[in-house]
């Protein structure tokens, strides 16, 4: 499995219609947390978060939202962020715009049967989507946000030491940053999130939602 950690200025200048940092000299950065929620892991997360004062950005899949709405509202009461990471956790390339588009669409009204808090933040699952996939969703005005480090904790051939070392040499001041609370990523997570949130409450820096 290949995949950038840190994307590359180039395809931030080629793909400039989304957001791949939030550009600041003060020292941010923007957790965020795609797959859920899921039973257990997502009420780690937040319980970890809580520990450190940090807020983060929840990508959630609208399936997962169904048939988990207390861990769902869990997130918003401790003050997070919610954007949609569609219904089915689709990937972009292989589904035809309209079908993506009513997908994400199924997303959305999962998230306002719960909350009446929707930032319209959109992150395509596997960082894959079309570019008429992308135009139609701008036009329904949401930000299509992407990332500048990628911790590849949902490798299962990395250990769980290459992961924080993923995150914490690549982070600098307004990076976006993707974690997945999900079982798969599970075993990385657990170890990287709390050695994470340590680096950077110790390098003073503050997590923030994107909005």
């Amino acid at each position: 499995m290949w995949y950038w950690i840190k994307t590359n200025r180039l395809i931030k200048r080629i793909f400039s219609n989304y957001v791949w940092d939030i550009p600041t000299v003060e020292k941010k950065v923007y957790l965020t947390f795609d797959d859920g929620p899921t039973p257990k892991i997502t009420p780690w997360v937040l319980n970890q978060l809580k520990e450190f004062n940090a807020k983060a950005t929840f990508f959630c899949i609208g399936d997962n939202i169904q048939k988990h709405p207390e861990i769902f509202q869990s997130v918003l009461q401790n003050g997070h962020i919610i954007g949609n990471h569609t219904f089915n956790h689709l990937n972009g390339w292989k589904t035809k715009t309209l079908d993506y588009i009513e997908n994400v669409q199924c997303c959305k009204e999962s998230i306002q049967q719960l909350t009446t808090d929707n930032q319209q933040l959109f992150r395509p699952p596997y960082g894959k989507i079309r570019k008429s996939q992308a135009n139609m969703l701008r036009k329904e005005g949401y930000k299509i946000i992407m990332w500048d480090v990628l911790s590849g904790d949902f490798d299962t051939s990395i250990s769980p030491e290459k992961c924080i070392q993923n995150v914490v040499r690549h982070t600098q001041p307004g990076s976006i940053i993707v974690f997945h609370d999900s079982v798969k990523s599970y075993k990385n997570l657990e170890f990287t999130l709390p050695k994470y949130l340590t680096f950077l409450k110790q390098n003073n820096y503050v997590c923030e939602v994107i909005v």
